[in-house]
């Protein structure tokens, strides 16, 4: 009996201090890039979104290099461009090959010369080790699977000094996926304190998610 008593605390200091589960990734395809970017376009998103607010916060310096993972229709993209400068490199990452192509695109009509579209694996942003000075991840996080992999590849790939930010959803916003899968910002630190990122939050003025950023020592 004495030993089961044992076995019993030992198996239940381990459950307490176990880390409770991911929310689970929202699965959603975002195929039709001119469709989609009637909304995420759409000027309206300025007031939520507060994108230049979000850039000011991410402390960029002319000549860096960003990913911009999850960029979507590009709606970051003439932001991020500007503030490397033209010294600089944005890359703008998508899973969907439509995503991409449109990015494209609009960087040639919008004349962002350091813009490079990519398409990327939903699980590896294929970002080399030591690449980047920054890493934007805008209403994507709740999208990804095996966060805890996913932000260690990240962390890989930052410059010694730089940063990864992710910007999501609150519960409490109108914005956003189902309440159900929107991660909450503890998750989100946790996940990058465990690829080894110092975590701070980070205000940005929005009002409807949260900013957390990750820094690799």
């Amino acid at each position: 009996m004495r030993l089961l008593a044992i076995a019993l605390a030992i198996s239940f200091a381990a459950c307490a201090s176990a880390p409770p589960p991911e929310v689970p990734a929202y699965q959603h395809r975002f195929e039709n890039a001119a469709e989609w970017s009637k909304k995420f376009d759409d000027p309206s998103r300025d007031a939520w979104q507060k994108p230049q607010g979000v850039i000011d916060v991410m402390q960029i310096a002319p000549g860096t290099t960003i990913a911009d993972i999850g960029a979507g229709t590009g709606y970051f993209e003439p932001y991020l461009s500007r503030a490397v400068g033209p010294a600089g490199h944005v890359l703008a990452l998508d899973v969907e090959p439509d995503m991409v192509a449109h990015l494209r695109d609009r960087a040639a009509k919008e004349q962002l010369t350091n813009v490079e579209a990519k398409q990327v694996a939903a699980d590896d942003p294929g970002l080399a080790p030591s690449s980047v000075d920054r890493i934007l991840v805008v209403d994507t996080w709740h999208h990804i699977a095996n966060r805890v992999d996913y932000a260690a590849r990240l962390a890989v790939a930052l410059k010694h000094g730089g940063q990864v930010f992710v910007v999501d959803f609150t519960r409490e916003s109108k914005n956003g996926p189902p309440p159900e899968h929107r991660v909450p910002p503890e998750e989100v630190a946790r996940t990058l304190e465990t690829a080894g990122l110092v975590v701070r939050n980070v205000d940005a003025g929005l009002p409807d998610q949260y900013v957390v950023a990750g820094t690799r020592p």
